[in-house]
């Protein structure tokens, strides 16, 4: 699933993009820890930029500790065993600098975005002839967030979300809720994980899948408001 966001780049400032599309193949647990990414040229082919960006990129992310190169036969560009959490913003020289606080203006808006991107997309996921294929990883993907420990469940919980935006069939929405996710998991970062609150989620999540593969539209973008409003419940009781 990590080539899901490795796509061409386009407009803006090709490093900065760059890094943000690695950065969420990381953070998003699309490369999970201790994964090989593709080597350069490769990844300059998929992004449609230069090696030297691609260079520059991941020579920023080594800097910031989400990457690590190994030299020799076995070689190569590694995500590190142990990802940084926390809240991230790059800085004027290309730096990624942590970020300690949100204001209560930003945290609605994020979560007004997350309730319209992610709803839709759980509506149009259910109303595509999905293949055998997609059928049984989002199945399986769902056995991964449901069956995960505390310190990997919120990386395969994206893994869910991203996939069912993935499900919709555009690439433009796929985009749009992995940005938006990183912000949310930068103020989940903020807030306890509660393990009543997994059990929950995970029931969630099952509902909201058994609705896209059922084909019930309705279903679906019920479940997944259900879902996102008890997020949004959190992030404004603990941080706004």
């Amino acid at each position: 699933m990590k080539e899901l966001l490795l796509r061409p780049v386009r407009g803006g400032n090709a490093f900065e993009e760059t890094i943000e599309r690695l950065l969420q193949t990381i953070r998003l647990g699309l490369a999970s820890p201790g994964d090989q990414l593709p080597p350069e040229r490769e990844l300059a082919a998929m992004l449609e930029v230069s090696r030297d960006t691609v260079r520059e990129a991941i020579s920023s992310l080594v800097d910031a500790h989400y990457l690590v190169v190994r030299r020799g036969r076995y070689g190569g560009t590694f995500v590190v065993d142990v990802v940084p959490s926390g809240a991230i913003t790059l800085g004027r020289d290309g730096e990624l600098l942590t970020r300690t606080h949100f204001t209560p203006a930003e945290i609605a808006d994020i979560l007004v975005l997350r309730e319209i991107l992610e709803t839709g997309a759980a509506r149009h996921a259910s109303v595509r002839a999905l293949s055998a294929a997609e059928r049984e990883q989002l199945w399986a993907v769902l056995g991964e967030s449901r069956t995960a420990n505390d310190s990997d469940y919120r990386r395969l919980d994206s893994r869910l979300h991203l996939f069912i935006a993935e499900l919709t069939g555009s690439s433009t929405l796929l985009a749009q809720v992995a940005h938006c996710r990183m912000r949310i998991n930068e103020l989940l970062d903020g807030i306890p994980l509660l393990s009543p609150n997994i059990a929950h989620s995970n029931e969630q999540h099952e509902q909201i899948v058994l609705a896209i593969l059922t084909g019930d539209a309705q279903g679906a973008e019920a479940a997944m408001r259900d879902h996102v409003s008890g997020s949004a419940s959190l992030l404004r009781g603990f941080l706004a």
